[in-house]
């Protein structure tokens, strides 16, 4: 029997399959603290307790809640005080609002005598949280409204796959729990547990569906991570509409980079061949995908179009698809499988796949070409790739080097990836990285991040990862930083968006050495300066079955060249350097040189010293 509110809190929860909840003490939630412990000395014969990890700071507890969401499908769990530790969630709640994963919030609150007497670390949160959380959202006032509130709130964010949350003042959270309500009028009696509903459009739109996908003589297929789960069926239904297939950057993960007929990412930061293709098709099947910049699909009038996705709000939004299909991608792909006709004329696959290993040279082209204040990035993630070990966990920060991840990882078959995707938010990677260790110890997370995000919040997270790192067998875990001394990702927005010089007063970074810092913790620190040194570093970090910070030193001036450049963003470039941008010899020069290469590229995909 639980004694107080607190305890049962956590024991209902428990009762729902919660394992671990990621947070950060204060003394509004000083009866959770309490009720969490004293949960873990019962449980203790049976090793089944809820865990809780202690992170540096409660933003990075929301990041680690919506990652265990994003990599385990369960419901992300974090925790903090009242006030300032409920104001720090924010940004990882909204990135899991943004990507669609459930996680559920717990807050302390002031005590319901203090409550708008602007008592100490008092704050509004019913209005704090009214958009991130406003699927189910409450402060809790009595003991007995506690288990429903549990209930709903647990469902709401596994049914809906979004943020929920629950917010407790400090006195109630020690007042005697209520377990079963009164049977009275004015209180509500709940239930744990949630079978998932089966999503199906109806049958003629799936018809409808299907005759605008065998019409077509050159379908092309956008996937985004709607389609995680349903990864086996969307490989059939391209092979049977003899489909290309791109991926949205969240997406990654669903198709593996080997099959030749994939032709990776789209958008500023994609493939060519992905580009070509979608100027190219006739048809257009989105599963699972909310990919914003239209610009980078068919032009209206060019293509037909059909999409699926769960949420009907999403469909039809991006491009004027004909027929919107709401639904599962497994279910309404299983559903729409047998109405298709197998396509026996292969030209079409043919010119992606050409097309497919002529931008796999131009990539390789380019990772050649040499740095001259660093290493070329594209040469780190070409080296990177080669050694990417199975089953691994990649996530990816916002900025330049994921940019680069996208374009030159090649994902294999039970690999995972995810990044803050809607929200892009800088400071992810690593404690999203450090979240999929705790959910699957057994393999290796890489954490893709920048020198700007790592010293904004990543270095701080390595201490908490230094705290729980012994309970692991295998404790391997690599942190590949990008040192390019620049907020790299703006720097070039800046100079091909709005034409503006580089502004070392806002754009530079302090040269803080990470390698350093992971020695400082007990972790293997690697620096590599040298391109020809990438290799062996790479090697030694995956070898190392233990915590590894490879820290590279990279060319801020190797520019992120589109797909296809144009008119606008070369216009934009040529006045930033005329503005008198400080790094504008180097800029130009290793520009110049990507362009040539993606004019006259090698005949391999295999590197050349240039």
């Amino acid at each position: 029997m639980a004694a107080t509110v607190s305890d049962f809190l956590i024991e209902r929860l428990h009762e729902w399959g919660v394992r671990r909840i990621f947070g950060y003490p204060g003394d509004g939630i000083n009866g959770i603290i309490a009720a969490i412990d004293a949960h873990q000395k019962s449980h203790a014969a049976t090793a089944d307790a809820i865990d809780f990890i202690q992170v540096r700071h409660e933003e990075q507890a929301a990041f680690m809640a919506c990652a265990h969401a994003k990599f385990t499908g369960e419901l992300g769990v974090c925790l903090a005080t009242s006030g300032p530790g409920a104001i720090h969630l924010l940004n990882g709640l909204y990135d899991a609002k943004a990507d669609h994963v459930p996680v559920l919030a717990l807050t302390g609150q002031a005590a319901t005598t203090a409550i708008g007497s602007e008592y100490q670390q008092e704050v509004d949160l019913q209005s704090l949280f009214k958009d991130v959380a406003g699927e189910y959202l409450v402060t809790l006032m009595h003991p007995a409204g506690v288990r429903h509130a549990i209930d709903r709130a647990v469902r709401g964010a596994l049914g809906e796959r979004t943020v929920t949350a629950l917010i407790f003042p400090k006195d109630l959270q020690e007042e005697p729990a209520v377990e079963v309500p009164p049977h009275l009028m004015n209180y509500n009696a709940s239930s744990v547990g949630l079978s998932r509903a089966r999503s199906i459009p109806d049958e003629d739109g799936l018809r409808h569906a299907a005759e605008v996908l065998n019409a077509g003589s050159k379908v092309a297929m956008l996937v985004g991570a709607g389609a995680l789960g349903a990864e086996d069926l969307v490989e059939d239904v391209a092979e049977r509409l003899q489909a290309g297939c791109a991926k949205a950057l969240l997406g990654k993960a669903v198709l593996p980079d080997d099959l030749p007929w994939v032709t990776g990412t789209i958008g500023l930061l994609g493939t060519a061949a992905s580009s070509d293709m979608m100027r190219a098709c006739d048809t257009l099947l989105m599963v699972g995908t909310n990919y914003p910049y239209a610009q980078f699909l068919p032009r209206e009038g060019h293509a037909r179009g059909v999409q699926i996705d769960l949420n009907a709000s999403r469909l039809g939004v991006r491009f004027p698809t004909e027929v919107n299909l709401q639904g599962s991608a497994r279910d309404t792909l299983a559903a729409l499988l047998p109405l298709l006709t197998q396509k026996t004329d292969t030209s079409w696959r043919t010119s992606i796949v050409r097309t497919e290993e002529t931008a796999e040279r131009v990539d390789a082209t380019r990772a050649a070409i040499a740095g001259k204040d660093g290493i070329n990035p594209e040469d780190m993630f070409v080296e990177l790739n080669r050694r990417l070990p199975d089953r691994c966990i990649i996530t990816a920060d916002a900025g330049t080097s994921t940019n680069w991840a996208a374009r030159h990882l090649q994902l294999r078959r039970d690999m995972k990836w995810s990044l803050s995707g809607g929200l892009a938010t800088m400071g992810s990677a690593v404690p999203y990285a450090i979240a999929a260790k705790f959910a699957f110890p057994d393999r290796t997370p890489i954490a893709i991040t920048g020198d700007g995000a790592m010293q904004m919040n990543g270095m701080n997270e390595l201490i908490t990862l230094q705290r729980y790192v012994s309970r692991w067998a295998d404790p391997s875990i690599v942190f590949v930083v990008a040192n390019n001394r620049d907020l790299n990702q703006v720097t070039w927005e800046m100079r091909i968006e709005s034409g503006a010089p580089d502004f070392p007063g806002s754009q530079h970074l302090p040269d803080v050495s990470m390698a350093a810092f992971a020695r400082l913790l007990g972790f293997e620190g690697i620096g590599v300066d040298r391109a020809e040194d990438l290799a062996a570093a790479f090697e030694a970090a995956f070898a190392a079955r233990r915590p590894v910070v490879i820290e590279i030193r990279t060319d801020p001036n190797i520019s992120m060249l589109p797909a296809h450049v144009t008119r606008e963003q070369m216009t934009s470039f040529g006045r930033a350097m005329l503005k008198g941008d400080p790094e504008r010899g180097s800029a130009i020069v290793q520009s110049v040189k990507g362009v040539i290469a993606g004019m006259f590229p090698h005949e391999t995909a295999d590197r050349h010293p240039t």
